[in-house]
């Protein structure tokens, strides 16, 4: 008999007010306003290791969100990912406090320099022996390209090429730089590190030029495992090159599959294997000992939710809540053409963008039914994990440990508790180190350092 699907479970997080679940930080009890504080990440941490979660996903934006009614007030009014902190910096805290839980943080290609980066992961490597995983972004919002100096966002392809760079930047120092056994720590001889077994990287390209050597020893995965979001045919060739977990979606459980067959193709055309990716989508759930219950957890959920967040989290060009809701499509030419609804009013339209965050990978229900749910999403939809869409702080994680975890372990789909290992080995089962396979590996032993990089096709 063939060996269940394990379900990779990480909830989905950010260090600010109102992440995606608009509104709902105004819950009873809700701990959402506490993102400042660190013991809110030390509680959150050791819910989610006692609850049997393989990690906690961190989103981040360097922007407000200020197109949806031409700046950010309402984004400021909800909270909507302004004011937000970096996620980077709150790892450290919930890695003290935890032996195996892993951390995916989200950091851009676009408007910061690698070398700093590099240290930053390794250093992050080390204090959290091997457990962190990095959400390769290339950012998106106009206002985060003015932050960094720009009239406007860098060409989304462009952003890619350089994000393609980027990487070979990182593999030189994470992988190339250092030897394995270049660290002595020879007391008696008074030598730490061998010089011979340490090189620079003399990285000269179109947008980079690094000389290294990398500041930090090598860690224990060396290079974080490397997770990225994207459904665009430039992120999916980019996916196939690099990445190992890939958050995507789509409108469809058809176009996560779609997306998902695009990038293994994309990986078997970079001697990758097919199942070198793996794949998580974001998912809702809201479970209840009983359905009644449930039922009313999720009335409570739709009734503070906030639709002003929902259309600045979308930076919707025009502002729909402006017209009477009988108002046809067709009459707004700045909507017509975002909404393929024919026929359609206001009303309607704004009732399928509330309606839409529920379409897809959404269940609730008690744990029985959440869990027959599940299955079928890694059975038939196809998908490796969820990262969990969080209603409330911390009851959402704390309602899934208690009464989707149990059940989910009972049918095989979820680890039982195990002995630390670095968060590759957790979710690969082969080791710390990224495959011989991947195109990080070709730097390894300071190989190829000085070897131009392949272009990226897209």
């Amino acid at each position: 008999m063939a060996e269940k699907k394990r379900l990779i479970l990480n909830l989905f997080e950010m260090n600010t007010v109102s992440h995606i679940t608009h509104g709902l930080w105004r819950l009873p009890d809700n701990n959402r306003e506490r993102f400042n504080d660190i013991d809110y990440w030390i509680e959150l941490a050791q819910i989610l290791e006692g609850g049997g979660f393989d990690g906690i996903f961190l989103a981040d934006v360097v922007g407000a969100y200020d197109v949806f009614r031409g700046g950010p007030e309402t984004a400021l009014r909800e909270g909507m990912q302004i004011p937000s902190n970096d996620p980077l910096l709150v790892v450290p805290a919930m890695a003290a406090v935890t032996k195996r839980l892993g951390f995916g943080v989200t950091f851009s290609t676009t408007y910061e320099p690698p070398f700093a980066f590099a240290r930053r992961m390794s250093t992050l490597d080390h204090l959290t022996k091997g457990r962190i995983g990095w959400n390769i972004v290339t950012s998106y919002l106009p206002n985060a390209a003015q932050n960094f100096g720009l009239d406007q966002e860098v060409p989304h392809d462009q952003r890619y090429e350089i994000a393609d760079e980027y990487l070979h930047v990182l593999y030189k120092l994470w992988e190339g730089s250092w030897d394995d056994d270049a660290v002595l720590r020879d007391r008696d001889g008074g030598l730490y590190t061998d010089p011979s077994k340490v090189r620079y990287i003399d990285h000269v390209g179109e947008h980079f030029r690094v000389k290294g050597p990398h500041l930090a020893e090598p860690s224990l995965q060396r290079t974080p495992v490397l997770f990225q979001a994207t459904g665009s045919p430039a992120g999916i060739a980019f996916a196939g090159r690099h990445a190992e977990i890939v958050f995507t979606g789509g409108r469809s459980v058809e176009d996560f599959q779609r997306n998902a067959q695009a990038m293994r193709s994309a990986a078997v055309g970079q001697d990758r294997d097919a199942g070198d990716i793996k794949f998580i989508v974001q998912a809702g759930v809201v479970v209840g000992r009983t359905e009644a219950e449930a039922a009313d957890k999720l009335r409570t959920y739709r009734a503070h939710q906030s639709l002003d967040g929902i259309l600045a989290h979308s930076s919707l060009p025009v502002d729909l809540t402006a017209y009477p809701r009988e108002t046809p499509l067709s009459e707004i030419p700045a909507a017509s053409g975002r909404f393929p609804l024919p026929g359609a009013t206001v009303g309607e339209a704004l009732d399928k963008i509330i309606e839409g965050r529920e379409d897809r990978f959404f269940v609730a229900g008690t744990p029985k039914v959440v869990a027959d749910e599940i299955e079928l999403w890694l059975d038939e939809a196809g998908i490796d994990g969820i990262n969990l869409r969080q209603y409330h702080s911390f009851d959402t994680a704390r309602d899934f440990a208690e009464l989707v975890v149990p059940e989910l372990r009972r049918r095989g789909r979820l680890r039982e508790d195990e002995a630390p290992t670095t968060l590759r080995e957790r979710l690969f089962g082969r080791g710390d180190r990224l495959p011989a396979s991947h195109t990080g590996a070709r730097y390894r032993g300071g190989a190829n350092l000085g070897v131009p990089e392949l272009a990226l096709t897209v």
